[in-house]
Order: C-alpha cells, then structure tokens, then sequence
C-alpha cells in the first residue's frame, strides 16, 4: 500500500488539539493497575502501542473499562495484586510495554512470556536484562537472552536493591530498573550519563512513591503496600512528540500561524523546542499550567525562515524520537545541520539513522549524509517528488509526510505504521490542504 502527500499551497492556521503523550498514556495504565481503587485516565492516546500495555494489563488481572477512545478506567488488586497471565504477553511494536513490564513482573511469584511483532523482535533487551539479573530476576530469551520471545520467570527470593551505573540514558531502561526496585530489599539507585526522560519518577511520585534524584542519579526505596496510593484521577497532557510534527510543517510552510493545544513540555522532552528555536523558528507559550503531573502549555507557532545547527549527545535524551523531524527542518533551512552522538537511533523500530539518509536522498539527492552516530544534513538541497519507504515505522512515516507536504510531495510506501502513534495524523494533515 502506498500514500501520496501532496505540497501544502497555503499556511497552517487555527488551533489543533494534540493526542494524548504516549509516553504517559502507557505509564497511566501500568500503575493504575497497581492501586486497589478506580484510576480515571483521560486524553489517553488510542494507539496500537498503548493499547498494547492494556491488553497487558488485563491479562495480569487488572480490570480496564473504556469509556471511549480517550478515557478509561483502571482497577487494580493492589501493588502484590498482578496474576500470572494464561497466556503470551503480546507487546506488540512497544518497546515501552516490553521493557517496564519486563521490570515490573522481574520480582513477581509467577512466569511471564512476551512476544511482539517482527520489528521489536530485533530490539535489544539486554540492557534491561542485565541490570534486572544483577537485582536477581530470572529471565531468559533468544540470543543469550537479548531478544524476544522473553520469559520472566519466578525469581524465588525477594530482588536485591542495587545501585546500577548504566551505559546509556534511557528511560525505559531506568524505568524498569526502578519499578522493580519497588519490591526489592533495599533503596535501587540508577545513574545515568545524561539524565533521561523523568515520567516514571513524576507519575510515581502522584501514586505515593518518592524517588530522590542527585545529579543524574535516581534512588527508590522498597515500597510497602498501604505507601502505594492511586489517584482518583489522571489527565494525559499532549504529547510533544506528535507535536513535533507541526511545529515543523507550520515553521517551514509561509503564511502559517498555528496553535497547538495542552502540548507536554516536561523539560526532559523539550529539546525540540530547544533546536527548533536555535534554528530561528517562532515559538511562543501561552497558558502554562501543569496537567497531570506534568508541566503543559499551548504553543503558538508563526513560519520563519530557519538556518542550521549542530547539537549532540547531551541533548539527545530530551529529543530522540524527534530527529527524524529535526532532519525535515534541516532539509528546508538555510546551511548544514550537524547532528552527533545519535548512535541510539540505529536500534530504534529500524535503523533510523541510514534510513533518513536513504529516503531523504531520494526526495533530495545529495541532502544528507549518516556517520555511526551521526548525520549532516544540507539545508537548501533542492527537493522533489519521489517514492520513499517507511520501513513500517512511525516516526519515519510521519517525517516524510511532513517532509513531502512542506516541499514537492512525496509518496510513502506502507504508510500505515502511523497508527502505533498517532491514529489521526493523515486526517489531521489532509485537514490543512484546503
């Protein structure tokens, strides 16, 4: 199946109300079926990847009742109340359903198989295999327990609280070493070489549980039953992530001034922002406030003309899912991006690295090039019509249609991989075509 985007011939205006952040849909969902009471959760994203983490979820026994597409309930049992599931855990695409549930069920008195589909059958799950069996989980898997299929198997003895240095700032990483340091026997430190995503410490904090962060270290200490309290309710801000994608499109097409609503700005995510502004890109916030948890404003973007930048390793934490996006706008600005330490985009849901080097030389031959960790990226390469291929994955799929709509079309083969993220993006794009 192939999908034709067509340019844009007039600016983006108007609000847009952005999807709930994926990110915290999923976390929402797992901790409220920890608690003993009814958590209502509302903006939460109706994507393939979340509903993988609910499907997970009322597996090991939690009761989910959806209101509609965007708000459900979650019942749990209480923090020892998960059940072995009586069947294979499906994650699906997610490697955040995979890699915090492999945390969360390590210290559980049951067994637990996961599978997914083909793509997350190639990610690495050692990094969270290591750390987790040093705590005294016993999981095994294919290629010397690395890849999927993964079984969590009962470890006998309460996990040991450990103090992990880990090679790599990731989220899903020291999100799963610190749920499982919730049942452990001791306070489980993570530190990180840059400090990553914070939206498990955020969420669990509103569920009771505190973690205290020194530099870029995060310590959990066990937590008792009656500690874990469950909130009456939980709003999903927008996710940043989705965002990205107009902030991009209505920076590059003239005439464009839009207004993205509830968008989450949690500083660990907003290096977009960061970027996109050193770029020359107009970006105003208006109505901060929190939501959720979580910090939240609306952002008001006007088209401006943007020039190259070079950022690197240290920002990469709070903007990895957004580089292929980055790589639209530095395609349309005016000089060379230089993007460095992005070698964590080649065990992504495909090589993201070659394949925007790939698909963005044939919309614009000649326009970048991919080193191990890196890409430059030279701005005001003439741009053209092609065939370009998703490699089924979203974020790929999403930045090519930006990409196309922003210059002289482009058409995408396999151009459904959207709905892991971000079910209305074809909807919402064709919206602004007039």
């Amino acid at each position: 199946m192939k999908k034709h985007i067509a340019p844009l011939t007039q600016g983006l205006t108007g609000r847009l109300r952005i999807p709930g952040d994926k990110s915290v849909s999923h976390r929402s969902v797992m901790f409220s079926a920890l608690g003993n009471t009814p958590v209502r959760i509302t903006n939460f994203l109706h994507a393939a990847d979340c509903l993988s983490t609910v499907a997970c979820m009322k597996a090991l026994g939690a009761d989910v009742q959806m209101v509609n597409d965007t708000e459900l309930i979650v019942t749990g049992h209480g923090l020892h109340g998960l059940q072995e599931p009586a069947c294979i855990l499906d994650a699906g695409n997610s490697g955040t359903t995979l890699r915090l549930l492999m945390g969360l069920l390590a210290p559980q008195p049951f067994l637990a198989t996961f599978t997914g589909d083909a793509s997350l059958s190639k990610r690495p799950m050692g990094r969270v295999i290591k750390p987790l069996t040093q705590m005294g989980a016993k999981i095994v898997g294919r290629k010397n327990d690395t890849l999927l299929p993964i079984t969590v198997c009962n470890p006998k003895a309460k996990l040991r609280g450990i103090t992990y240095e880990s090679p790599v700032a990731s989220a899903q990483v020291k999100s799963a070493i610190l749920l499982a340091g919730m049942f452990a026997d001791a306070p489980t430190t993570v530190v990180e070489p840059v400090t990553s995503r914070d939206h498990t410490e955020k969420m669990l904090a509103s569920f009771g549980v505190p973690t205290e962060k020194k530099g870029t270290a995060v310590t959990i200490c066990p937590v008792a039953d009656d500690a874990y309290v469950a909130p009456a309710s939980i709003e999903v801000p927008g996710d940043i992530s989705s965002a990205a994608y107009w902030l991009v499109l209505a920076s590059l097409v003239p005439g464009s001034r839009l207004v993205l609503e509830n968008v989450g700005t949690n500083i660990t995510r907003t290096g977009i922002l960061d970027v996109l502004e050193a770029m020359g890109a107009n970006i105003v916030r208006e109505n901060v406030r929190t939501s959720g948890g979580e910090d939240a404003a609306d952002l008001v973007i006007t088209a401006a003309k943007l020039h190259g930048t070079t950022f690197g390793k240290d920002l990469m934490p709070r903007l990895i899912d957004e580089i292929p996006v980055i790589a639209v706008a530095a395609l349309f600005a005016e000089g060379d991006t230089v993007i460095t330490g992005a070698g964590e985009l080649r065990v992504k849901e495909t090589d993201r690295l070659q394949a925007i080097a790939d698909e963005w030389n044939k919309v614009a031959p000649g326009s970048v090039e991919a080193g191990e960790d890196s890409l430059v990226i030279h701005g005001g390469t003439p741009v053209q019509c092609a065939e370009a291929r998703s490699y089924d994955d979203h974020r790929m799929a999403m930045s090519l249609a930006i990409l196309g709509a922003a210059g002289q079309g482009v058409i995408i083969d396999r151009p459904d991989c959207v709905n892991i993220s971000y079910p209305v993006f074809y909807d919402t794009l064709q919206s602004f075509m007039g």
